[in-house]
C-alpha cells in the first residue's frame, strides 16, 4: 500500500507566501523560498507552488521564483498557476517543476489536459478544482480563484478530466478552506473511491486528528495544507509520527 503523503501548499501573491480563509481575507505568511527549504528539511513528500493571482505579466517572476525554489528542495514540487499551454509547462519544467497543476484554463478548454498528458505524461498533470458545496447539497466547480461559479458538479469534471488525462485531483473545498475546521470528508471520499487515480484533500486540516479522518474516512491519497504549517501550529515530523502510530502508512 503506498504511503499517504503529506504536502504543504504555498499560495504565492506578488512573490510572497499569504493565506486566507474561504479564498478571502488574505494575509502575509512567509518568503517561500525559505519555507520551502524548511517544509523539504522536515521531510514533506511533496510541495505545491500556486501563483494564486497569475497573469501572463507575471510569468517571468513565477518561472524565477520557482527556480530558486527548487534548488532549495529535495522532494517533488508541483506548479500551478495562469498555464494554458504546452509552452507554458516547458518553461516550468526548465526551472524545476516536476508536476504542474492546471485549473480555470482546463475548464475552459479541456483539450488542454489531453495535450499536456500526451506532451509530458499523465504522471505530470494535476488537475487542481476548487468546488463549493451550494444550498442544493450539491458540490460545483469554481473557476478562477474561487470568484466565478459553474454550474457544473465537481464529480462530473474530474470524471470527464481523468478520461483527459489528468494524472491526479488537487480537490479544494472551498467551504472549508482557511477554516481549520476538517477536511470535506464527503466529497473527498467520493472522489478517492470513483477515480483510478489519486487525490489530494486541501481546504481545513486544523490538527492531526484532521489528517487521520481525511486518510481513512475520506479516502484521500495525500493531504494538503498551508497556514497550520506557515505558523508553526502543527509540525510535519510530529504529525507524521501521530498519523504512524494511528496505523495510516507514511514516509517517516
Amino acid at each position: 500500500m503506498l504511503a499517504k503523503r503529506i504536502i504543504p501548499c504555498l499560495d504565492i501573491k506578488d512573490g510572497r507566501t499569504v493565506k486566507g480563509i474561504n479564498f478571502e481575507n488574505i494575509r502575509d505568511a512567509g518568503d517561500p523560498v525559505e519555507l520551502g527549504a524548511l517544509y523539504a528539511r522536515q521531510g514533506a513528500d511533496e510541495l505545491v507552488f500556486l501563483d494564486i493571482t497569475a497573469t501572463n505579466e507575471k510569468r517571468k517572476t513565477l518561472s524565477e521564483l520557482v527556480n530558486r525554489i527548487s534548488h532549495h528542495i529535495n522532494i517533488p514540487f508541483t506548479v500551478g498557476g495562469g498555464i494554458a499551454s504546452v509552452d507554458d509547462v516547458n518553461v516550468l519544467l526548465q526551472n524545476g517543476a516536476d508536476k504542474i497543476s492546471v485549473n480555470t484554463a482546463a475548464f475552459k478548454r479541456p483539450e488542454l489536459l489531453k495535450e499536456l498528458a500526451g506532451e509530458f505524461g499523465s504522471q505530470c498533470v494535476v488537475l487542481a478544482i476548487d468546488t463549493r458545496m451550494e444550498d442544493d447539497g450539491e458540490w460545483y466547480v469554481y473557476l478562477n480563484g474561487g470568484r466565478v461559479r459553474t454550474e457544473t458538479k465537481c464529480l462530473d469534471w474530474a470524471q470527464q478530466a481523468v478520461a483527459l488525462g489528468a494524472g491526479e485531483i488537487l480537490l479544494t473545498s472551498m467551504n472549508h478552506d482557511g477554516t481549520k475546521k476538517g477536511f470535506a470528508l464527503d466529497i473527498t471520499g467520493t472522489l478517492a473511491s470513483l477515480l483510478p487515480v489519486p487525490v489530494i484533500a486541501s481546504g481545513g486540516g486544523g490538527n492531526m486528528e484532521h489528517f487521520a479522518e481525511v486518510f481513512a474516512e475520506g479516502k484521500a491519497d495525500a493531504a494538503l495544507a498551508a497556514s497550520i504549517f506557515h505558523f508553526k501550529e502543527v509540525g510535519i515530523p510530529e504529525l507524521k509520527t501521530y498519523l504512524s502510530e494511528k496505523g495510516i502508512n507514511v514516509r517517516i
